[in-house]
């Protein structure tokens, strides 16, 4: 590694990715263009989604997914605390209203039978949708959060930021991909430069419903419709005495069908992510070897309280260990030039949240516990064995004389 020590995760940039983008830049386009139409459709076939949406960041596909399926002021939405903050806030721009769920101390995923309980117990209609978050890259059971949403009649969204490339298994035995969305209404992703597919920012939404596809279309760049056959204006009220024959309609002509936002993805981002996502099962058996190691190492450790583990379909976005004294241990890893992190603070600790009534005094204890213990340990594909070795070490001699 560089001087500057290890990272806790790092983008891959190669010369094909930087081509990748000089070709965009040498060319007509460099907001969206045909780079985005393409990678949306070698991402929908990476995931093995219908339809693919690409958009400016994670938190724009969050943001567009929840008016795409219907979120309305005040409505109640089920989520995890352990999340980045974007999970739910994308639900109070919408206007509804969050019910955090506790997570499953062994998974760190949100609790299917705590929010199984929550539902049991609630009013017909008190609740809209459930949010759940692939947390580290480890996918939630779909399939049984979509049995909820269907008994319930709710939407189901699924956070996978973390997890493309992740899959879990069915109740059929069948292997479920991140994004595929066989149990979800869609999922999102972003591609940020420390997860899988590093494009700086940019983010993408994946469903198979066409409906809500074409919803999105619409809402990622201001409601503004620039195709003939779905025009709604009448042809005398959109053209006036423009002779509009056999649909030659004029190339200037637009109509604004309903409030959006400027979410677009540009070609330059698309073409970075197109390049990195021919990568990208390389990266998934790294990270996984990666975590290989870590778990052989750790699994017996008397100091690890938890850990990520080594886990079948897990994308292994991240690695995390639960240790007392986490924040020395912290130090001491910066003092020799290992750089963690903590994932996360739950969102409702955050200063904004716990300024509103609702959440004031809010504790939930397995995520609580969690977050007193957590650190995630680099995790990024160009790790070396050497490096690995001195993180292990160093973190093993810390706790060498307890």
């Amino acid at each position: 590694m560089t001087k500057t020590g290890i990272p806790y995760g790092k983008q891959n940039i190669t010369e094909e990715d930087i081509k990748a983008v000089v070709d965009v830049l040498k060319s007509d386009y460099l907001t969206q263009g045909p780079r985005v139409q393409e990678f949306e459709e070698n991402f929908a076939s990476y995931v093995g989604s219908d339809f693919a949406v690409a958009v400016s960041n994670g938190t724009a596909a969050l943001h567009l997914s929840l008016i795409g399926l219907g979120l309305k002021k005040g409505q109640k939405v089920i989520t995890t605390p352990l999340s980045f903050a974007a999970t739910a806030n994308s639900v109070l721009y919408c206007g509804g209203e969050l019910v955090f769920v506790d997570i499953d101390p062994e998974t760190y995923l949100l609790d299917y039978q705590k929010v199984r309980a929550l539902l049991e117990n609630s009013s017909n209609g008190e609740f809209s949708g459930i949010i759940t978050v692939d947390f580290a890259g480890r996918m939630c059971n779909h399939e049984s959060f979509k049995e909820l949403s269907d008994k319930y009649n709710l939407w189901y969204l699924s956070d996978s930021c973390h997890s493309p490339g992740g899959y879990f298994k069915d109740s059929c035995g069948d292997y479920i991909l991140a994004g595929s969305n066989r149990y979800s209404d869609a999922s999102i992703f972003s591609f940020h430069p420390v997860k899988h597919i590093a494009a700086g920012e940019g983010g993408i939404i994946t469903t198979n419903d066409e409906e809500l596809y074409n919803r999105l279309l619409l809402l990622r760049s201001h409601g503004i419709e620039r195709r003939p056959g779905n025009f709604l204006s009448s042809i005398s009220e959109a053209f006036g005495n423009y002779n509009v024959i056999d649909g030659d309609y004029p190339g200037w002509y637009m109509e604004m069908q309903q409030l959006g936002y400027n979410y677009r993805m540009p070609d330059i981002l698309a073409a970075l992510a197109n390049s990195q996502l021919t990568r990208a099962n390389d990266g998934i058996a790294a990270r996984s070897s990666i975590a290989k190691f870590y778990t052989e190492f750790f699994e017996h450790k008397a100091y690890i309280h938890g850990l990520s583990g080594y886990v079948e379909g897990h994308a292994y976005h991240l690695y995390v260990i639960e240790v007392s004294r986490r924040n020395e241990l912290y130090k001491h890893l910066k003092d020799h030039g290992i750089y963690c992190q903590i994932h996360y603070l739950p969102i409702y600790r955050m200063p904004f949240y716990k300024g509103q009534n609702k959440y004031t005094g809010l504790k939930l204890e397995n995520v609580e516990t969690y977050y007193s213990r957590c650190l995630s340990i680099p995790m990024f594909p160009t790790l070396e064995l050497q490096d690995l070795k001195k993180i292990t070490q160093l973190i093993d001699e810390f706790y060498a004389y307890e």
